[in-house]
């Protein structure tokens, strides 16, 4: 029997000629990752071991983007944490404000990540890296501890699930759309310690911001993690913001899946994830009008640039809803100025939304858009469980920036498709 795209690249980091699903390995690391809420948490793991260095200070990516800029004294003591490991281990890759992002828009941004890499992050969303053909996955801070330390981590082998993808995406539909979609097919725990391995000829029509979304929110299925096939698309973009060398793995013909998922783009609408979970997803014509107190555009799933251009494609000219707060937040520092130079900015602000500095706060309820009791957002962001954003008797509802742009035009739940010329109608 052959291996999947992610068997063979556990392989290789294993130093063996093959792997089965189920079997535990003990793998080199090529990224090791921490943010603000987890980090500091290794970092006191780590002290307590005898090394005294880290095992390699290019290759640990120490990022405090969650609840930063700091919302009170602990956050502030977090990062200072963060700032004086890395100058006492000369760590190279420290990001903090004014040349941060929020991690996994950042990494493959700077070039950190490329394809055939092995990557743990201390955070569940560190599976956005295969949409570069890499293996990654989110640990816990003890497990991010002993990979500063040693360069290696161990892994239970992954069985796999192939997502054959045929067809493109129509207008308003994109990645996330697609994942949601997915999601709800198989279920939160559907992908279950599994990897989520995309396939076909649909993966053309899919940008890279489509497939880092997509790659995002395969934790969001329970999965290991998600893994896209390198093609040209995918080696453009890791020539364009790194140089370093990196290595294609291809799954073999006869390699095994569990089981194998057809799915048309043609045929995927915009979908949105009702309360609490994302595989709640519904599509229009499933629902009545339900009123969204809060819009949230931006975080590690959907604060790219083409993210960006979507919503403010939908917003140009236009005023939200009165009584509509939208706050749009630009994944990375680089993002945020290629938007303000393209007038995103100004047509987010003039349509009546707020510009963020890149941080998480909103996405996990941390800061900058804290929901009240019985308040409702829509957001662009990956979760949505009770009490994701806020107090416990608020709700989340999950959609794309075309869907988010609308619904801040309409002030219920909106089908982007419907806004023509004025405002919505």
């Amino acid at each position: 029997m052959g291996m999947t795209m992610t068997q063979k690249i556990l392989a290789a980091h294993a130093g063996l000629d093959k792997v089965e699903a189920g079997q535990l390995i003990w793998a080199d690391l090529d990224m090791v990752l921490g943010n603000d809420i987890t980090a500091p948490v290794a970092i006191e793991v780590y002290e307590k071991s005898q090394h005294k260095r880290v095992f390699n200070r290019d290759k640990i990516a120490l990022v405090p983007d969650h609840f930063t800029p700091n919302k009170d004294i602990k956050a502030a003591e977090n990062c200072l944490k963060l700032r004086n490991f890395a100058k006492e281990q000369d760590i190279t890759h420290y990001f903090e404000i004014g040349e941060m992002g929020i991690e996994h828009a950042l990494l493959p941004e700077k070039g950190l990540v490329v394809s055939g890499d092995v990557v743990i992050g201390a955070d569940s969303h560190t599976c956005t890296y295969g949409a570069l053909g890499a293996f990654s996955t989110g640990i816990g801070s003890t497990d991010m501890a002993a990979g500063m330390a040693t360069g290696k981590c161990w892994f239970r082998v992954p069985s796999a699930l192939r997502f054959n993808l045929t067809g493109q995406l129509r207008e308003f539909v994109s990645g996330k759309d697609v994942i949601l979609h997915i999601i709800k097919m198989i279920g939160v725990e559907g992908a279950r310690y599994q990897s989520m391995e995309f396939t076909g000829e649909g993966i053309k029509s899919l940008s890279m911001d489509h497939r880092f979304t997509i790659a995002n929110m395969a934790i969001e299925a329970g999965a290991k993690n998600g893994i896209f096939p390198v093609d040209q698309l995918t080696k453009s973009y890791i020539r364009n913001h790194s140089s370093r060398e990196f290595e294609v793995y291809e799954a073999d013909d006869d390699a095994v899946y569990e089981k194998v998922y057809d799915i048309d783009l043609d045929e995927i609408e915009p979908t949105i994830a009702f309360p609490h979970l994302p595989d709640k997803g519904r599509v229009f014509g499933e629902f009545g009008d339900i009123p969204i107190d809060q819009v949230v555009i931006g975080s590690c799933t959907n604060g790219r640039l083409g993210d960006l251009r979507e919503a403010a494609r939908i917003l140009k000219g236009k005023k939200i809803a009165k009584g509509m707060r939208l706050i749009v937040f630009p994944a990375t520092q680089k993002i945020y100025l290629d938007a303000m130079k393209e007038g995103l900015l100004e047509i987010f602000i003039e349509a009546g939304a707020v510009v963020s500095t890149p941080t998480c706060g909103p996405c996990l309820g941390g800061h900058m858009g804290i929901l009240a009791k019985g308040e409702r957002a829509l957001a662009t962001t990956n979760r949505n469980f009770v009490g994701r954003m806020g107090h416990p008797e608020s709700e989340v509802y999950l959609a794309s920036p075309a869907v988010a742009a609308a619904t801040a035009l309409a002030g219920v739940i909106a089908d982007p498709r419907k806004v023509k010329g004025g405002n919505y109608e």
